[in-house]
């Protein structure tokens, strides 16, 4: 029965703490630059007051999925500085509990707050962003969405056509570009362009694209202009090729945080079969951290608490250091190893664990030089 009362005590502690971190944290990222914008654009008649608190409440959740992971870290490491301040980690240690048995209520909130954070990051972000992104276009009474390029392999890996999307809705695409390739191997210093379409706009859905009205200007093997032909009706993909390159095109306008997980395991599975290495490489780093992400929130309730943990009259400003030191370096260094991943230097899978597992050598190092 004492266990339990000292787990519901920690427990409560940490909890209390890391809500107030997450509250105040979330205030001071969204107050400079989001919450002045909005409201500037309110006076300005931009937004009206509805629009202003849509978006104001959809933006919540891309702080919440920062906020969570450092709200637990500080919350844990302000929590047992007090207790250890207090004497009562003291007690707890004389009494013979060792120190994962004290933390482990820590380590259960932790575990909470993973599974939140993987909710917010992988459903709530999406939807919120998606919904951002309509109601910006709604007031730019913009219709269609740019820009997309798709290049357009033959089975051998020859290049066999790319099309250039300057912009498309639901049905249409605009001022589409089409530059197609001679099939066969060409001499050096011949053309690879076979021809060079423009058209006022494709109709496309997920069977057929479709060209209405072009202008087909066709190019000889050396490279020289020769003809104009004007072509209407005239399929450019169907089947197969037509459903990925719809989902391509849908996708490649979206950020990483604007797609569920389900939509995102589909882009890299397209990315990969048509060749595209290098957003490949870059959606399946930011998919994989995801995960890792959500479980940096036990890590950092683990860290937290080891921080926290010092003698009756040290000073907490080494521990504070340390925690403001790391997240500082985590949120820092992730466009770094993006970057990495993007350009094929490292691995997604090993880019997205480098940092999470320097925190866990961490973790060792401080638990072994505090002696816990």
């Amino acid at each position: 029965m004492k266990i339990k009362l000292l787990d519901k005590y920690i427990f409560s502690q940490v909890f209390v703490t890391a809500f107030a971190c997450i509250f105040i944290f979330m205030i001071i990222w969204i107050m400079p630059e989001t919450f002045l914008k909005i409201v500037q654009r309110t006076i300005n008649g931009t937004y009206t007051i509805e629009t202003a608190a849509k978006i104001l409440a959809f933006e919540l959740p891309k702080v919440l999925n920062i906020a969570i992971p450092v709200g637990i870290l500080l919350g844990a490491l302000f929590s047992f500085d007090k207790l250890s301040k207090d004497f009562e980690i003291t007690v707890m240690r004389g009494s013979g509990f060792p120190f994962f048995r004290i933390i482990s209520s820590v380590i259960i909130l932790s575990i909470f707050a993973c599974i939140l954070t993987f909710i917010v990051g992988s459903f709530l972000l999406p939807y919120s962003a998606c919904r951002i992104n309509e109601i910006k276009n709604e007031i730019k009474n913009e219709g269609y969405t740019s820009q997309f390029v798709l290049p357009v392999k033959l089975e051998n890996g020859a290049m066999d056509k790319i099309l250039i999307v300057p912009s498309f809705n639901d049905k249409y695409i605009k001022d589409v570009i089409i530059l197609n390739f001679y099939k066969h191997e060409q001499e050096k210093g011949s053309s690879l362009l076979s021809s060079i379409v423009i058209s006022d706009y494709i109709k496309y859905n997920n069977e057929s694209w479709v060209i209405n009205s072009a202008k087909k200007y066709i190019i000889s093997e050396e490279g020289i202009f020769k003809d104009i032909q004007n072509i209407e009706n005239v399929e450019i993909l169907s089947g197969e090729s037509a459903v990925d390159s719809y989902k391509l095109m849908k996708y490649s306008v979206h950020r990483d945080r604007e797609l569920t997980n389900k939509q995102i395991s589909e882009y890299i599975y397209l990315l990969k079969k048509y060749k595209m290495d290098d957003e490949y490489r870059y959606m399946l780093n930011k998919y994989i951290q995801r995960y890792t992400h959500s479980l940096l929130c036990i890590i950092f309730g683990i860290l937290g608490c080891i921080l926290g943990f010092s003698k009756p009259r040290e000073q907490k400003f080494v521990g504070m250091l340390i925690a403001v030191g790391v997240i500082f370096c985590y949120y820092i260094t992730l466009p770094f190893f993006d970057l990495l991943a993007e350009k094929d230097i490292l691995p997604p899978f090993i880019a997205t664990i480098i940092i999470p597992a320097l925190l866990i050598g961490l973790i060792i190092f401080l638990k072994k030089a505090k002696d816990l």
